[in-house]
C-alpha cells in the first residue's frame, strides 16, 4: 500500500513538473516577427505571416521603430525580419547589431532611396533646390531615425540646403504628397522603391550627384542567433522568402485603397501560388 502511494505521488509530481515547464507556447510552432509600419514591410511582413500560418506556425508580428526591430533580433525578442535595408540606408543599425545577428541575404533587390518630386516639378537635382526653394523649404519626411531620414540630414548637410526636414510617418508623408499632387502644389518628400506611390502618381527621383543615397539596394532578411537550431521548418520558409517590387507594390496598392493588411496579404497568397510554392521546398 505504502509502495502504491509512492508511486502514485511521483506520478502526480511528474505531471506538475511537465505542466509547469510545458505550459506556454511550443517553440518549434511559434514565431515572433519584428518590422516597422512602413508600407513596404507592412505588406512584406504580412505576407510571410500568412504562409507561415497555413503551414501551422503561431505567428505574432510586432510593429516597433527600426532600432528596436534590429534590437529586438539581434537579442533573442523577435525570431526574425524583413525588412533590412542595405548596404546604406540601415547601415547603422548593422554595425551595432551585426555581429549578434544571421544575415540570410535578400528577399528582394532594386531598392532606391532618394528625394522624390512630382514628375512635372521643375527641378531635376538635389543642387536645384536652394536656387529654387521648391516646396517653400520643406522637405516632408517620415518617422525620426529611420535611414532615410539620417541620410537625408546628411543631404542637407553635404549640399548646404536651407531645408527643413519635416519629420513624421510614412502615413503622414503619403498624405501630405496626395494633397500637394491634388492641390497643385509644390512637395517634396523622403521616398523610397518599392512603395505604391510610384503606381499611383507620376513622380521622379531628384538626381544626388554626390551619392549620399547610394544606389541600387536590397532588403535583407535577418534571424536571430539559434534559430535555425531552435525552429528549423520555419527557418526554411523565411529563408526561402524572396519577391519582387512588383509583387510588394501589389500589395501595398491594396492597402492604400483599402483592404486591410490581413486581407491584402491572403489575397496575394492566393493568387501566386507557384512563388509561394517555392518557399516551402
Amino acid at each position: 500500500m505504502i509502495k502504491r502511494s509512492i508511486i502514485v505521488f511521483l506520478l502526480i509530481a511528474l505531471s506538475v513538473f511537465t505542466m509547469a515547464c510545458g505550459t506556454g507556447t511550443d517553440d518549434s510552432t511559434s514565431v515572433e516577427l519584428g518590422y516597422v509600419a512602413w508600407d513596404s514591410e507592412i505588406a512584406s511582413t504580412n505576407v510571410l505571416k500568412t504562409v507561415l500560418e497555413d503551414e501551422g506556425f503561431d505567428v505574432t508580428i510586432t510593429d516597433v521603430s527600426a532600432s528596436l526591430m534590429y534590437q529586438g533580433v539581434a537579442e533573442g525578442d523577435f525570431d526574425a525580419m524583413v525588412a533590412a535595408w542595405l548596404p546604406t540606408t540601415q547601415a547603422d543599425y548593422m554595425e551595432e547589431y551585426g555581429d549578434d545577428l544571421v544575415d540570410l541575404g535578400p528577399n528582394l533587390s532594386g531598392t532606391l532611396i532618394g528625394l522624390v518630386v512630382p514628375a512635372d516639378a521643375p527641378i531635376n537635382s538635389i543642387e536645384d533646390l536652394n536656387e529654387s526653394n521648391y516646396a517653400d523649404g520643406v522637405i516632408t519626411g517620415i518617422e525620426p531615425g529611420a535611414g532615410i531620414m539620417r541620410a537625408t540630414l546628411d543631404v542637407i548637410d553635404s549640399y548646404d540646403l536651407d531645408y527643413e526636414l519635416v519629420e513624421g510617418s510614412g502615413a503622414t508623408m503619403t498624405a501630405e504628397l496626395k494633397d500637394a499632387i491634388d492641390n497643385g502644389e509644390e512637395v517634396i518628400v523622403t521616398g523610397w522603391t518599392p512603395h505604391w506611390k510610384f503606381a499611383r502618381w507620376d513622380l521622379k527621383y531628384l538626381e544626388d550627384p554626390q551619392g549620399i543615397y547610394g544606389g541600387e539596394e536590397q532588403i535583407h532578411t535577418l534571424v536571430r542567433e539559434g534559430f535555425e537550431t531552435d525552429n528549423p521548418d520555419a527557418f526554411k520558409i523565411i529563408s526561402n522568402f524572396a519577391w519582387t517590387p512588383a509583387d510588394m507594390e501589389e500589395v501595398m496598392l491594396m492597402i492604400a485603397d483599402g483592404t486591410s493588411a490581413e486581407d491584402a496579404a491572403r489575397d496575394w497568397v492566393d493568387s501566386n501560388p507557384d512563388k509561394v510554392a517555392a518557399w516551402l521546398e
